[in-house]
C-alpha cells in the first residue's frame, strides 16, 4: 500500500472513530421518551357540559289597536265639539227634514252646521248630527196597545250608513207612547253598541195609564232619565267606545220631574234640548225660562223649527242669534 492510500485511510478511520464517539454524547441529550415529551402538544382536560332546558321565548304580543274615535276625531264630546243636526223619519216630512234624499239631506246640513264656525276658526269644531226618529208615537194603541211604532232595522242602517259617509254622529229619537224609555231604548242594543250611535229621549210623548197622545202631555222622571244613561255608560265600557250623547227634549217644564237629580254617569253626556215654538222672541223667552233649572253637568241645547217657527210672520233665527242665547247651546237641531 502506497503511502498516500495509507494516509487516506488513517484519516477516514479517525473521522469514523470521532463520529462514532461523539454519537453516544448526542444521543444520551435526546433520548425517544425526551424526543416525545418535548413534541407532544399540551393535553386540555375538559369537563363534561351538563345540558340544560334552553330559555322560554315569549310570543310576540301583537300592537293594541288604536282606540275607537268619534267620526271627526277625538273620544269626547265636549267641549271639542258643537252638535248641529237635522231629524226626521222616512214618509213623514211634517217630522222634520231628515227623510228622502239622505245623502242629499247630509250636504244641506254640513251647509248649515258651517255657519255655527269650527272649521278653522275660533270655537269647537262642528259635528253634524242625524237624529232619526226611531220609535213614533201614534194616534191609535196599535196590535200591542203601546201607541207606538218602532222603524224597522234596515232604516237604522240605511241612516247610519249615510251618518257615516258625512261624518256625523246617529241619535236614536223615542218618542215611547205607552211604552217605557228603556225598553224601547234596549230594542236598539245592537246600533247603540256602536262608536257612533247615541240616543234622544222625547217625555212629551211619554204617556201615563189612559191618557191618549196629543191629548194630554207626557212625563217622565230625572230617575228614568239616570237609568237610560248608566244603560248607555255600560255599553261605553262594555266596547271601550268613544263618549255617547243623550239628548231629553223639554217643551215645558212639567214634562221632566226632579229635574235638577239628573247626573250623567262617565261615558255619557246628557244635554237638556229646550224646544219652544214660534217666532224669535218667544222661543228666547222660553229657554231662558228652561234654563233656569238645569241639573250640574247637563249640557244646553236648543231645537228649531222650519215650518212652525215661521208661521205667522215668524222668522227662522239665524245661526248668530242662536250663539247669542245665554247659556250658549252646544247642541243645535233643525226640525
Amino acid at each position: 500500500m502506497s503511502t498516500a492510500v495509507s494516509v487516506a485511510l488513517a484519516r477516514r478511520g479517525l473521522l469514523v472513530a470521532v463520529l462514532v464517539t461523539a454519537l453516544p454524547t448526542c444521543m444520551s441529550a435526546r433520548t425517544p421518551e425526551a424526543l416525545v415529551s418535548s413534541r407532544a402538544a399540551p393535553v386540555t382536560t375538559i369537563e363534561p357540559v351538563e345540558p340544560h332546558e334552553p330559555e322560554p321565548v315569549e310570543p310576540a304580543v301583537p300592537p293594541s289597536p288604536p282606540p275607537i274615535e268619534l267620526p271627526r276625531g277625538g273620544r269626547t264630546i265636549f267641549p271639542e265639539h258643537r252638535l248641529v243636526g237635522f231629524c226626521g223619519t222616512p214618509g213623514a216630512p211634517a217630522l222634520g227634514e231628515l227623510q228622502g234624499d239622505l245623502a242629499a239631506k247630509a250636504k244641506v246640513l254640513e251647509a248649515r252646521a258651517s255657519q255655527y264656525g269650527g272649521d278653522g276658526g275660533a270655537g269647537p269644531k262642528i259635528l253634524p248630527v242625524f237624529e232619526l226618529i226611531a220609535v213614533i208615537v201614534q194616534a191609535w194603541p196599535g196590535a200591542d196597545g203601546k201607541y207606538r211604532r218602532r222603524v224597522d232595522d234596515s232604516v237604522v242602517r240605511e241612516y247610519l250608513r249615510v251618518a257615516r259617509l258625512a261624518k256625523a254622529i246617529l241619535l236614536l229619537n223615542v218618542q215611547p207612547g205607552h211604552s217605557d224609555f228603556l225598553t224601547e231604548v234596549k230594542a236598539f242594543e245592537p246600533f247603540l253598541r256602536e262608536p257612533d250611535v247615541g240616543l234622544a229621549l222625547d217625555p212629551e210623548w211619554a204617556m201615563k195609564p189612559n191618557e191618549r197622545p196629543g191629548e194630554f202631555w207626557g212625563q217622565t222622571t230625572a230617575s228614568v232619565i239616570n237609568s237610560v244613561a248608566d244603560y248607555l255608560a255600560s255599553l261605553v265600557v262594555a266596547g271601550d267606545l268613544p263618549e255617547k250623547v243623550l239628548v231629553f227634549h223639554e217643551v215645558v217644564r212639567k214634562v221632566v220631574k226632579d229635574e235638577t237629580s239628573m247626573r250623567a254617569p262617565p261615558g255619557v253626556v246628557i244635554v237638556k234640548s229646550v224646544d219652544g215654538l214660534g217666532p224669535p222672541y218667544a222661543k228666547v223667552a222660553t229657554y231662558a225660562n228652561l234654563m233656569q233649572r238645569m241639573a250640574p253637568g247637563v249640557h244646553p241645547g236648543f231645537k228649531l223649527f222650519f215650518y212652525e217657527d215661521t208661521q205667522n210672520g215668524g222668522s227662522l233665527m239665524s245661526a248668530s242669534q242662536v250663539l247669542a242665547l245665554s247659556p250658549q247651546p252646544e247642541y243645535v237641531m233643525y226640525e
